[in-house]
């Protein structure tokens, strides 16, 4: 008989594996990666599928380097990582407690990016940015999916891998977070620091700064974007390419869905036909939720 490990189960069995109490796990958040609490431990335990092994690896190992160079990247903790458990594989991470004053301003992903690109090349081996990979997988594997939204999305993401391969950049390659937005920025007392390095990588500076501009899906306002502009020393909006890869954003914010419907999840069911249906129709400025 096949025994089902859950991802408590993996996080559990981690924790011990690793010389932590795992008495006080308490979940967090639940999305395309399970994150945990162990609050004794003051260690964040994330849990995420087995086909990220290698892209853990590096996170692992580049938020090493970043926090030895000053770099405020949430921090891995001093154990050996990242820890599999089939089908899922285990980090761990230093627990920032979040004040109830609210998330860090956008401004502060600005500075901490600008900051970022200005590093030396870490001596860490990153993988090469590409587009959408991951969403063809998803797409192809769904079956959730009706057969016309699996060949708009299949078109639509070869559409815009064309224009993506055409684009120039005027800011250059190099180190990459690759899910920079500002959900992804947490207080450190007054400090702030940048996590969820799952999809860092080799590519166009533009990526990390396009994804705030995706935002105003989710309620971002001009003037936050302002700030942010500001804050990293340069304006997206005046460069032509934007567009394109905010339409890549929307398409890769669909693939945790796809995989939330696959599993029988309704709320993300319904959220992610509302979003196909909004990109389907082209209302650029439909208000998008986090199911």
């Amino acid at each position: 008989m096949t025994m089902t490990v859950s991802p408590e189960s993996a996080a559990r069995m981690a924790s011990r594996a690793s010389g932590l109490a795992d008495q006080s796990l308490t979940q967090l958040r639940q999305h395309a990666t399970s994150v945990f609490l162990l609050a004794e431990e003051d260690v964040v335990v994330r849990v995420s599928p087995a086909s990220q092994q290698k892209q853990l690896e590096t996170a692992v190992s580049l938020t090493r380097w970043l926090v030895a160079n000053d770099f405020p990247a949430t921090e891995p903790l001093a154990v050996p990582q990242p820890v599999a458990y089939d089908p899922y594989v285990v980090t761990f991470w230093r627990h920032y407690p979040q004040p109830d004053h609210g998330v860090p301003p956008v401004g502060r992903l600005g500075q901490l990016l600008r900051a970022l690109h200005g590093l030396p090349s870490p001596p860490v081996s990153l993988p090469q940015y590409l587009p959408l990979v991951s969403l063809k997988r998803t797409v192809d594997s769904s079956t959730y999916l009706h057969s016309d939204q699996r060949a708009w999305l299949t078109a639509r993401r070869e559409a815009l891998l064309y224009e993506y391969g055409r684009l120039d950049f005027p800011l250059g390659h190099g180190h990459i977070h690759g899910d920079a937005y500002p959900g992804n920025t947490l207080w450190a007392y007054q400090d702030v620091r940048l996590g969820d390095w799952d999809e860092a990588a080799f590519g166009p500076r533009e990526i990390d700064l396009a994804n705030t501009f995706q935002g105003v899906r989710f309620g971002r306002t001009a003037e936050e974007l302002d700030e942010f502009s500001s804050q990293y020393g340069y304006d997206i909006r005046q460069w032509p390419g934007l567009r394109v890869l905010c339409g890549i954003r929307d398409l890769h914010t669909l693939g945790s869905y796809i995989r939330r419907a696959d599993r029988g999840d309704a709320a993300a069911a319904q959220q992610l036909s509302y979003r196909i249906e909004t990109l389907r129709s082209r209302v650029d400025q439909a208000r998008w939720a986090a199911a």
